[in-house]
């Protein structure tokens, strides 16, 4: 985005008055308010249909992209099977009366009569939709209302080869989060929990109830963690790719998979807390605040994990937005196979990669077979933002310096798609082969430099690796062992006694630490 970090100055819902009158004024009509979403695809549309049966629609405004329709995004089948009364509820939302003809909403029309208004589009549209709507609130002189997107990847500057989280090129924009598979959002019955995030907290409170208000079947809570949230509905779609995976692959191999499930999870947490430590706004984000993060459902009003180095303790990430319950939720509801309907279109596609790699023994060639399978199986490529986030992990690894132990499924997930032929082999041999999957799932976790005991104690008729054990135990001190080689590579043992999974680790360790 051309204007940089400080593309929205102003993202809020009071103007700079301190007259309470004014204020209470405002307050009010913020009672009244309407939420709009503007680009209707399948989960906003999910969403206005959940409002539609539990209430008469009248909060929520809807806004399709031009020449797409309200209902446009559900299949037939889907719309044969809606009350025809939400439907017509739903094209309601999405029209205004002018000149005595019904004329259906847009951008511009939404920002004159909401206070908070959803870009709901994915991201190869989200950075336009967001400059035009920036745009037009100021040429219709409506600052104050509160814009918020829910875009699930990474965004990419072509020019300067760059990925990164649009909420921290943009720190003010909201996020709205929430798991909220499309099929069980039009369950009358079923309740659904989220997050609404904007980095003051009072805009995040006041955001979070107007979203609240929309369908009694949706209980939305406040954050500050914008940039975490969107970071890690980035990297869930990912991991649930891989998820989707493992449970197709490895149906009859059940034991591996609450440890590939527990790690896919942690991995994104952890990842999103070392982005936490790159924001900009940190110590305005705890220490400027209108009201106390405790006061929005945080626990404790900060969570951090620190490292020793060189002596002196180093804070390395940031957990104080896994509070954030609906955040936490959407990941693991993304990784799981769901009692009814359908699990998420990435977790499908996850599905699909195990069927073919089953089928053909191998990997995809590259990206573009993978698609084309996931579009054999029914699944459009434009739905599926966890491929459209792995095609710029390496840039993001590197965007935000995420340890390599942190995101080692994610980067065998992207070895299997992306790589070389050679490292295609190693990472198929992990990813169908249960002991190795296990045993990477294990050795991954430790940081590079972690595991030189580990390594030496698996290799002790190795006279280097006996030394270090024997140093170790008489000094009771890792660092005076020195150095840094890894026994596993000794000239005695050829490529072909080392395990698929320390294959495929040296492989990404190689490369990405270059």
């Amino acid at each position: 985005m051309g204007e940089g970090p400080d593309v929205i100055l102003q993202n809020g819902f009071f103007e700079s008055n301190l007259d309470p009158e004014r204020i209470r004024r405002r307050l009010l009509a913020l009672e009244e308010g309407k939420v709009g979403f503007y680009s209707v695809g399948l989960y906003p549309a999910s969403l206005a249909y959940n409002c539609a049966m539990q209430t008469d629609g009248s909060r929520l405004l809807l806004a399709a992209r031009p020449g797409r329709q309200i209902l446009g995004a559900f299949k037939s089948e889907e719309l044969s099977g809606m009350d025809p009364e939400h439907r017509a509820t739903m094209e309601r939302m999405g029209t205004h009366g002018q000149a005595g003809q019904l004329k259906p909403n847009d951008l511009g029309y939404l920002l004159q009569n909401c206070e908070l208004v959803v870009l709901s589009a994915n991201s190869n549209h989200i950075e336009e939709d967001l400059q035009e709507a920036l745009r037009l609130r100021e040429e219709l002189g409506r600052e104050h209302v509160v814009l918020a997107c829910l875009a699930g990847s990474f965004t990419h500057d072509p020019i300067s080869n760059e990925a990164y989280v649009l909420c921290q090129k943009a720190p003010n924009l909201a996020f709205f989060t929430g798991f909220h598979r499309h099929g069980a959002l039009r369950n009358p019955l079923d309740s659904f929990t989220a997050n609404f995030c904007h980095p003051n907290a009072l805009t995040a409170l006041l955001g979070a109830r107007l979203l609240d208000r929309l369908s009694p079947n949706l209980q939305v809570s406040a954050g500050v963690h914008n940039i975490e949230g969107q970071y890690i509905k980035a990297a869930k779609n990912m991991a649930s790719i891989f998820a989707g995976f493992g449970y197709t692959f490895h149906r009859d191999n059940p034991g591996v998979l609450p440890t590939l499930l527990t790690l896919l999870l942690e991995q994104c947490l952890d990842q999103a807390a070392t982005v936490s430590m790159a924001r900009t706004d940190r110590q305005r984000l705890y220490h400027r605040q209108p009201i106390a993060l405790t006061e929005l459902g945080y626990g404790v009003q900060r969570i951090e994990a620190a490292l020793v180095r060189d002596g002196d303790m180093e804070k390395v990430r940031d957990h104080t937005f896994s509070q954030l319950t609906a955040m936490v939720a959407d990941v693991r509801g993304s990784m799981m196979l769901p009692t009814a309907g359908s699990p998420t279109r990435n977790f499908q596609a996850g599905a699909v990669l195990a069927t073919r790699m089953r089928e053909y023994g191998r990997c995809p060639a590259n990206l573009e077979e993978f698609e084309s399978w996931c579009e054999d199986a029914g699944l459009s490529k434009g739905g599926l933002e966890g491929l459209r986030s792995l095609r710029y992990w390496p840039q993001i690894v590197r965007q935000y310096g995420i340890p390599l132990h942190d995101a080692s499924l994610i980067n065998l997930l992207y070895m299997a798609i992306f790589g070389r032929q050679n490292s295609k082999q190693s990472a198929f041999s992990v990813m169908t082969e249960s002991r190795e999957l296990s045993n990477y799932c294990q050795e991954s976790v430790r940081p590079t430099h972690s595991r030189r005991y580990a390594e030496a104690l698996q290799n002790l008729d190795n006279p280097a690796a006996m030394d270090v054990v024997v140093s170790a135990v008489v000094a009771d001190l890792a660092r005076r062992s020195g150095g840094g080689d890894s026994f596993v590579d000794d000239e005695s043992a050829s490529a072909d006694d080392i395990p698929a999974y320390l294959q495929a680790m040296n492989v990404i360790e190689t490369v990405w630490e270059d």
